[in-house]
């Protein structure tokens, strides 16, 4: 009987294949420097809004950025899918720098329900009129049709991040008498959401104002609309909740700005 001739699977292995597996099992993985990949990020971050501040948004390119920076194109995308990206990153830091100025607010044992309000709008008006020059180039872009989508997913995130905070606010002026709700969890919600819309409200206003389409006093009404609200929700007494004080009011509404990159967008052709 003849043999069948017996084949070592090894055999049939190159050496080159070998070698490559080998070689792969000695290399280490990639680790990624956290702390040097978000200061990279910062730095677009940073730029972004000089750049907005200075020239305004529709103004400046990706080639500026990269310049004021001194970074290549691929280390932007790296970062950032797009131009409205970095927009997008800008207004989310801004957003969580607020939020965590405003925690120590809320964690102050000597501050009653209703005075932790009036100290938590105290404070996000601060924090916008020491970044007045930013917002004022920012308005227009921002309040544009085209980032609704971005406008709507920092809504979202606000929402995830104060919401909580307005909770305690809210529980707190219910064990104190102050606010008569069943669910502050869930009121939190609506009370957010109005505070949102005033700022929503606010940012047109100020728009129209710009434009010469509506008088001071205008402003004020539809400041004190919503006010009334959240007064009735919370269930305080008329006058027992002031969202916006006069001087800051006249800050932003008073005198139009030189800022000619400041236009309502939506009566542009």
């Amino acid at each position: 009987m003849a043999l069948k001739p017996v084949f070592d699977r090894r055999a049939i292995i190159r050496p080159t294949v070998g070698l490559l597996i080998e070689a792969l099992s000695k290399v280490a993985p990639r680790t990624v420097n956290v702390k040097a990949h978000a200061s990279r990020r910062d730095e677009f971050i940073d730029a972004g809004q000089k750049l907005i501040q200075t020239r305004g948004y529709e103004q400046f390119s990706i080639e500026d950025l990269l310049a004021e920076v001194g970074a290549s194109k691929g280390a932007f995308y790296h970062y950032f899918g797009s131009k409205q990206a970095l927009l997008e990153a800008i207004v989310e830091r801004m957003a969580e720098t607020g939020v965590a100025t405003v925690a120590s607010v809320v964690a102050d044992p000597s501050l009653s329900a209703i005075d932790k309000f009036h100290s938590y709008f105290a404070t996000i008006a601060r924090l916008k009129a020491e970044q007045i020059d930013f917002l004022l180039a920012l308005m227009r872009v921002w309040y544009s049709d085209d980032n609704a989508i971005v406008r709507e997913k920092l809504r979202r995130e606000s929402v995830r991040l104060v919401a909580p905070h307005l909770a305690a606010i809210i529980r707190q002026g219910v064990a104190e008498g102050s606010f008569t709700l069943a669910d502050p969890d869930q009121m939190a919600r609506v009370v957010l959401s109005l505070i949102l819309d005033t700022g929503d409200e606010a940012g047109q206003l100020f728009l129209a104002r710009q434009a010469g389409e509506i008088e001071f006093d205008v402003v004020r009404q539809r400041i004190e609309t919503y006010e009334t609200a959240l007064e009735r929700v919370l269930g305080l007494d008329a006058g027992g909740l002031s969202l916006v004080d006069e001087p800051t009011l006249r800050l932003w509404f008073d005198q139009p700005f030189d800022q000619p990159h400041v236009t309502n967008p939506r009566k542009e052709p």
